[in-house]
């Protein structure tokens, strides 16, 4: 995968700098507000600062739990003084209502920006992308700034908190880049005594904050990489990250200071790679899918929203409880932090012959019951099953960049697809016991439920996030001489027909138990084909989504969810998840107008990029379940280059079975930390001392009795089996549809994806550094004209047979044996001296039990042995013991074996006794013959009679002694020299014609043709 560069930070020149770079005359006119001030700079200063001074003195006293400021009336008033600047949104004093966390999977803010509620030119709010914090003594100070430098926001942390609080404070004005110098100016000012305010680092993200035993750490992103493009927004992947503590003394003496429990938990976290397969984008959800997305939107433009409400998808964000504290305390949480995902995110793009189709695979893992491998299994009381991962590709035409379509018409662009399908664990309560050396654990039904109530509130989940129907694809094994897989088989499908019973006619859940595992190891099984015959109804039955206006495009809408498993959910779910994948893929394509047909071919570049996306998808998600990449690849199930794909997958089988023995435990006390599921308490055992993590992941039991029960029969919630469907074009009064210049207030895509001020190379641009099909395409593919460039065209190996495409079912491979004398039975039968043909030919095919064909003959046959004819050597394989028995008493010699047998025999006949020359022995004779027919003397015991010039004309060997005769001006061309053969150009040119070749268009040669 091949992205963009690694950004470390931004640059010092990109940002700003209060102290040492002041704002020119030029910047100043630019960003001075509109309402003049006259005041010079210092005057300025000593508002600020005497503005953030007495907001400060009140605010000391007043701070909550997580501490959410209000100015207070006497600060207010003493802002008589302070900068005019222009205010976005509402001041900290003026909020009403409290940020909170809504349902179970998403996180919304309360407050909606209503299009006739915000004026027009406050309607496009300033999206922080670059942050650069501030140190004081007493506190920290982070400045945030847009896509484009223009407009700034302060953040403040207080250090001095109570240890288990937090103190947090957000000034909701937005400032110029000149207006933010004199803020940050007047700080320093004010805390010249204490040694001022200095300037930390520079960091591209917020990730939240986080509690161990003491004080709060803020988390920061100091590294970030670009992996996709989606609508003009980019995604990017954390590359670095760094804890920053909100303590007051010197980092050294505060790692010092801290108890020893404090240390082990850093030492926990730390065994979280957080550089690795974690996401985050500025201006795009990546918590949901493209069409959640869309739809909501959609929505919002019909219920007269500029910009639809927050709501991601707390399954799948990460950091959730480290963004609780900022929730609780700031009025605009998510544009200070950043929500981030952790699984997968890969783009490639399709050349097809000029026509650029971004392929982008996302793969969400969900933060609920996580953990590794043997350590997280089934599910648990709440519906959430292990190892839950939703995976969507998106294939859209980069015919636009937006998700707009011309007019126009707001995320109506028909040119953007999307398909998703869902692995996870079998919804059970089982369990493996990793404790003693077996690689392959014996599987345990721990707890036998006649209700299946958490399967249910499993389903009721898929049902609520994807609609019906469910499509199950159960990929365990069936049969087994000792039940393992098995058990859950059979399990599992009363699960489903219990649920099915209670659910109306058109929305049950529908089952596939294919024995994934059986028919690739028998001989002549097809398991590609079978999984390709799978795919096609599934994808009949959801669907999947394409974007559009109905008044010119048909767009369509996913209705269900592909939920597929097996054990693990790791190898043979994702060989299916690929297959149903390129099923949709081929959809897609059809759906953009690039092909024709329903489906696309295996070993064409089209199909060799989604593969290697799919395998790499595939490899990242075992890694986080299982500790090592995936065992059975897709080569494997094709069954190419066995020998070393076995080799592999032996290697990749013991790496997961080090690191599920060794490493998991440590993997899953990380997971626990980070994920809020352990949260520590005075008087309450450490994470470490833990015997198990059960209850971390479950519901207290002693609450058992005061929650509520859910409804056996009606288990499932009606409203979420309805379909889904694309709201209508969004309606506008006619004064107020959206001009091209007003898309900006709706989608800042265009800032984000171009950086009108920015200067960029295009080496460092991440649309010219995507990985493409061109990767597959010859180096010089000049010498065959008629190459065809398409990447829907196969491309098979020259060394692989063409039998081995594995979308055409293989033959069962059967042996057999030959008969060494196959040219006996067409031969006609012997004749006799008086030329009949007597007795019978007994035409029974021989074997290794057998006798071969022989000839009943009436007469006895002759005594001599001239009648026996010599074997063919090459089938002696096949001979049987008595052909060996004839052969070995009558020996033959074929002629071939003979001459050569001759020839080295004869061969030291041929030697000479005598060397009567000097060369060496390895001496090359032939080239030695070339140098005596040529002339040359330097072998005189090859020149006994011949001299120097014998054999060369009398005229060639005289322009030979002209040539080499040394003259006393040899630049000099005389008469004499003209006659010459090597002067012939010479007198052309004399004669005006040119030294160069000419071509009959050239004026020269027409008339060189007309004078002649």
């Amino acid at each position: 995968m091949d992205s963009g560069p690694v950004d470390a930070g931004p640059k010092a020149g990109d940002d700003y700098d209060f102290a040492t770079q002041p704002p020119s005359p030029e910047q100043g006119k630019l960003d001075s507000p509109k309402k003049e001030d006259h005041r010079n700079a210092s005057q300025r200063r000593s508002a600020v600062y005497k503005y953030y001074h007495s907001a400060e003195l009140e605010l000391d006293g007043a701070d909550d739990t997580f501490g959410r400021q209000r100015l207070s009336s006497d600060a207010s008033a003493d802002l008589g003084n302070a900068p005019s600047y222009a205010e976005m949104g509402a001041k900290a004093g003026e909020l009403d209502g409290e940020v909170g966390v809504g349902g179970v999977n998403d996180i919304r803010p309360e407050a909606k920006a209503k299009v006739g509620d915000v004026p027009a030119s406050d309607r496009s709010l300033h999206r922080i992308y670059k942050y650069t914090l501030y140190e004081t003594n007493a506190r920290y100070w982070i400045t945030g700034a847009d896509i484009g430098d223009q407009h700034y926001r302060l953040l403040r942390a207080d250090r001095t908190s109570p240890p288990g609080q937090i103190t947090l404070f957000e000034d909701e004005t937005t400032y110029s880049r000149r207006q933010m110098n004199d803020v940050l100016a007047s700080i320093d000012e004010g805390n010249r005594s204490t040694g001022g305010l200095r300037m930390k680092c520079t960091f591209w993200g917020l990730l939240g904050f986080i509690r161990f035993t003491e004080a709060y750490y803020m988390l920061i992103i100091t590294k970030r990489q670009q992996v996709a493009m989606l609508g003009g927004h980019y995604v990017y992947q954390v590359e670095g990250t760094e804890l920053v503590p909100l303590t007051t003394g010197a980092s050294s003496r505060f790692a010092r200071d801290r108890n020893p429990a404090e240390t082990r938990f850093l030492g926990v976290l730390n065994n979280l790679d957080l550089s690795k397969s974690f996401y985050f984008s500025y201006s795009y959800n990546i918590t949901h899918s493209l069409q959640h997305n869309i739809i909501r939107q959609r929505q919002a433009m019909n219920a007269g929203q500029y910009v639809a409400d927050q709501d991601f998808n707390s399954m799948f964000v990460w950091n959730h409880h480290l963004l609780r504290p900022a929730i609780s305390a700031l009025r605009h949480p998510y544009n200070w932090c950043l929500p981030i995902i952790h699984g997968f995110i890969d783009q490639s793009a399709l050349d097809i012959f000029g026509r650029a189709v971004y392929v982008t695979i996302i793969g969400r893992r969900s933060r609920f019951f996580a953990g590794a491998r043997f350590l997280k299994r089934g599910v648990n009381d709440l519906g959430y099953v292990a190892n839950d991962v939703e995976t969507e590709q998106i294939v859209s035409e980069k015919l636009t960049t937006s998700f707009h379509a011309a007019g126009p018409r707001l995320y109506s662009s028909p040119n953007y697809t999307s398909y998703v399908h869902h692995r996870g664990s079998i919804p059970l309560y089982w369990t493996q016991d990793n404790s003693g050396v077996t690689p392959k654990p014996a599987i345990d039904l721990n707890l036998q439920d006649p209700f299946y109530q958490p399967a249910a509130l499993h389903f009721d989940n898929l049902f609520e996030r994807y609609g019906c129907p469910v499509y199950v694809l159960n990929l365990i094994k069936s049969r087994e001489r000792t039940p393992r897989e098995s058990k859950l088989l059979v399990e599992f499908k009363k699960c489903i027909d219990y649920l099915n019973q209670s659910l109306p006619e058109g929305s049950k859940i529908m089952y596939e138990a294919f024995d994934m595992s059986r028919a690739s190891k028998t001989r002549g099984g097809d398991v590609i084909g079978s999984l390709e015959v799978i795919a096609k109804d599934v994808v009949e039955r959801t669907g999947f989504f394409r974007n559009g206006d109905q008044a010119f495009d048909e767009p369509v809408v996913q209705n269900g969810i592909a939920r597929t498993n097996c054990i693990d959910c790791l190898d043979r779910t994702n060989a299916a998840q690929f297959v149903i994948g390129k099923r949709a893929f081929a959809l897609q394509l059809q759906a953009l107008g690039v092909i024709d047909r329903d489906e696309v071919d295996f070993d064409t570049d089209a199909v060799n990029v989604f593969t290697h996306m799919f395998h790499d998808h595939g490899d990242t998600i075992a890694i986080q379940y299982g500790g090592s990449h995936l065992v059975n690849t897709m080569a494997t199930y094709r069954k190419l280059n066995q020998w070393q794909s076995q080799s592999r997958d032996m290697v990749e089988s013991f790496k997961r079975y080090y690191h599920n023995s060794f490493l998991d435990s440590q993997r899953q006390e990380a997971y626990n930390l980070f994920l809020g599921n352990y949260i520590w308490e005075h008087g309450q055992p450490l994470l470490w001392d833990l015997p198990t993590d059960y209850y971390l992941h479950h519901r207290d039991p002693r609450a058992w009795l005061e929650r509520g029960r859910r409804s056996y029969i009606y288990w499932y919630t009606p409203e979420f089996l309805e379909s889904r469907k694309l709201p209508l074009k969004p309606l506008h009064e006619p004064n107020e549809t959206p001009t091209m210049g007003d898309v900006s207030e709706y989608d800042d895509y265009w800032l984000e994806c171009y950086r009108p001020t920015a200067l960029s190379s295009l080496g460092k641009v991440f649309c010219y550094r995507m990985n493409s099909t061109n990767r597959y395409l010859p180096e010089k593919p000049q010498r065959d004209s008629n190459y065809d460039f398409s990447p829907f065209k196969i491309r098979l190996d020259p060394q692989r047979h063409p039998h081995d495409s594995p979308d055409k079912k293989s033959q069962r491979n059967r042996v057999k044996i030959l008969d060494p004398h196959d040219e006996m039975e067409e031969s006609p039968r012997p004749m006799t001296e008086n030329g009949h043909q007597p007795g019978t030919f007994t035409t029974e095919k021989h074997s290794i039990l057998r006798e071969p064909a022989t000839w009943e003959i009436d007469e006895p046959p002759a005594a001599d042995d001239q009648s026996i004819k010599p074997a063919d050597k090459a089938q002696m394989h096949l001979w049987t013991l008595n052909q060996f028995h004839i052969q070995s008493l009558h020996p033959s010699v074929p002629d071939k074996e003979a001459q050569e047998y001759d020839r080295y025999v004869a061969h030291p006949l041929n030697l000479p006794l005598v060397v009567s020359t000097e060369l060496p022995s390895d001496a090359n004779i032939d080239y030695v013959e070339y140098i005596r027919r040529a002339g040359g003397g330097g072998f005189e015991e090859f020149e006994q009679e011949e001299s120097f010039a014998s054999g060369i004309s009398e005229q060639d060997l005289q322009h030979f002694y002209d040539f080499v005769e040394d003259r006393e001006d040899p630049l000099t061309v005389t008469d004499e020299d003209g006659a010459k053969k090597r002067y012939k150009a010479y007198r052309q040119w004399l004669r005006g014609k040119s030294l160069f070749k000419q071509s009959k268009v050239d004026p020269e040669y027409t008339e060189s043709q007309s004078h002649g």
